[in-house]
C-alpha cells in the first residue's frame, strides 16, 4: 500500500509486526530462546558431567603429571612429602613429646604413617577444591561445561595420588609388622567414602573461594587446626583420659578422624575396635552422603554466577 505525501514523494508503509507488544520473556518463549550459561535443572547438569567424565579423569591425569615437572625427582615427591612430613613429626611427637603413649611402640609409626597420608588426602582436595575457580578462569570464561567438572577432577587427582602413597603405607605397615589379612579389603569401601566426602568438600569451598579468592590465605591455618584436632599425630581417646568425654566424642566422630581410623583398624594388628567410636561405619557413610550430595547441589546452585566478575 502507498500513497503521496505534500511534497509528491511515494512513501511506502511498513506492516506491523505479528510479534509487536510481546516482551522479552514472551519472545524468548515463543521462539525457545534461553539464557545464555543458565543453570540447568540437576537431574541435566548430572547427566552434563557424565558427558563430560573422560575431560575430567583427563585433565586430573594432566595435572598430577604436571604437579612435579619442574621437579628433577619429579612423581617420587608424591610419596616423599608427606613421608618427609611423618618423619618430622615422628621426631617431635613421637620422641620428644611421646604422643604413641598407650599403644606399643612397633604400632606407633604405621599409626603415624596412616594418619599423615589419609588426612593429606582430605587436606588437598580442599585446598585444590578453594582454587578450582579462581585458578581456572581462562578455562571457565572461554568454554561452556558443567562448573564442578573443576573441583571434582582436583578430587580425583588428589585420590590417584593417594594410590601411590597406598604402597608406601602397605609397605610401612609390613615393616613393622603387620602382614596382609582380610581386614585390610576395608581399606577400599573407606577410601571410596572419604574420597565421596573430600569431593563435596572441595564443591563446597570451590564456591566459597571463587567469591573469596583471600580463602586461599586462610586455608592452611584452618587444615592445620584440623589435623591437630583428628589425631593424626596421637590417640584422641588416650590423650584425653580424664577430660569431658563429650570432647573425646565430639573429636572421634568428626570426619577426618574417622576415615583414618578406619584405615588404622584395618592394617594395624594392635589398633582394636575399642580405639573406633560406636557406630563408626554409620558415620563414615553419613558424612560422605551429607557433605558429598549436599556440596555437590551447595556448587550446582551458584552454576551460573562463577566466573562473572
Amino acid at each position: 500500500m502507498s500513497d503521496t505525501t505534500h511534497d509528491g514523494a511515494l512513501a511506502t508503509s511498513t506492516p506491523p509486526s505479528v510479534d509487536a507488544g510481546l516482551g522479552p520473556a514472551e519472545l524468548a518463549r515463543k521462539y525457545g530462546l534461553s539464557v545464555s550459561g543458565a543453570r540447568p535443572g540437576l537431574g541435566e547438569y548430572v547427566r552434563q558431567l557424565w558427558g563430560r567424565r573422560h575431560f575430567i579423569m583427563a585433565f586430573s591425569r594432566a595435572k598430577l603429571v604436571a604437579q612435579y615437572s619442574q621437579a628433577k625427582l619429579g612423581q617420587v615427591w608424591q610419596v616423599a612429602t608427606p613421608l618427609l612430613n611423618a618423619l618430622v613429626y615422628y621426631l617431635v611427637f613421637g620422641l620428644i613429646l611421646n604422643a604413641g603413649q598407650g599403644m606399643a611402640k612397633e604400632d606407633y609409626i604405621p599409626f603415624l604413617v596412616i594418619g599423615i597420608f589419609v588426612f593429606t588426602f582430605t587436606q588437598s582436595s580442599l585446598m585444590a577444591g578453594v582454587r578450582a575457580i579462581p585458578g581456572n578462569l581462562g578455562l571457565v570464561r572461554a568454554l561452556h561445561f558443567p562448573r564442578a567438572s573443576l573441583p571434582i577432577s582436583f578430587s580425583m587427582q588428589q585420590l590417584q595420588q593417594l594410590m601411590y602413597s597406598m604402597l608406601v603405607v602397605f609397605a610401612v605397615a609390613i615393616a613393622f609388622g603387620n602382614y596382609p589379612q582380610l581386614s585390610w579389603l576395608l581399606v577400599v569401601p573407606t577410601l571410596v567414602l572419604q574420597f565421596v566426602f573430600n569431593t563435596g568438600l572441595a564443591l563446597v569451598f570451590a564456591r566459597m573461594g571463587s567469591k573469596t579468592p583471600d580463602l586461599a590465605q586462610l586455608m592452611p591455618f584452618v587444615t592445620r587446626t584440623w589435623m591437630y584436632a583428628s589425631g593424626v599425630m596421637f590417640s584422641i581417646s588416650e590423650m584425653l583420659k580424664g577430660r569431658p568425654e563429650w570432647i573425646a566424642d565430639v573429636l572421634l566422630w568428626n570426619p577426618a578422624a574417622i576415615y583414618m581410623d578406619l584405615v588404622r583398624f584395618a592394617l594395624i594388628d594392635g589398633y582394636g575396635r575399642e580405639n573406633l567410636p560406636p557406630h563408626v561405619w554409620a558415620f563414615a557413610v553419613g558424612w560422605a552422603l551429607l557433605i558429598g550430595l549436599g556440596g555437590f547441589v551447595y556448587f550446582w546452585k551458584a552454576e551460573e554466577r562463577y566466573g562473572r566478575g
